[in-house]
């Protein structure tokens, strides 16, 4: 599948999900950048912090498939992007999800706050079974 145009950073943020690359998933942020994942969650602030979160997910799942996007759209330094998310639990039991993520860019091109639109409860229910 080929990705829609987007600006780079956002691009590196799905690439690195899809290679579980904490490092490189969180590189994507500006150093202060904030991510809320999802809306209406404590929001993480700071790269440090963005990057310990998602170094804690990738090793719930084997293999964590990423999330890929499907429409990109951008004006000016805001990027709305519509993705679907892929994952296997540790027991084998698939994970699907879907969402939008709105990114705004600073000056230097890198994510400066990135929100997630997607429904925690029907991705929390598919890890319980």
């Amino acid at each position: 599948m080929t990705f829609p145009a987007m600006p780079p950073a956002v691009l590196q943020f799905f690439h690195a999900s899809q290679r579980g690359d904490a490092e490189a998933w969180a590189a994507a942020f500006a150093e202060n950048g904030v991510f809320h994942d999802p809306v209406d969650t404590p929001p993480l602030a700071g790269r440090p912090a963005i990057r310990d979160f998602i170094a804690s997910v990738l090793p719930r799942f084997r293999p964590f498939l990423g999330l890929t996007p499907l429409e990109a759209h951008t004006v000016g330094d805001k990027v709305a992007v519509s993705w679907r998310g892929a994952a296997v639990t540790l027991d084998g039991r698939p994970v699907n999800w879907s969402g939008i993520n709105v990114y705004e860019l600073d000056g230097d091109g890198l994510i400066r706050e990135a929100k997630a639109y997607f429904n925690h409860a029907v991705f929390a229910a598919q890890l319980t079974g």
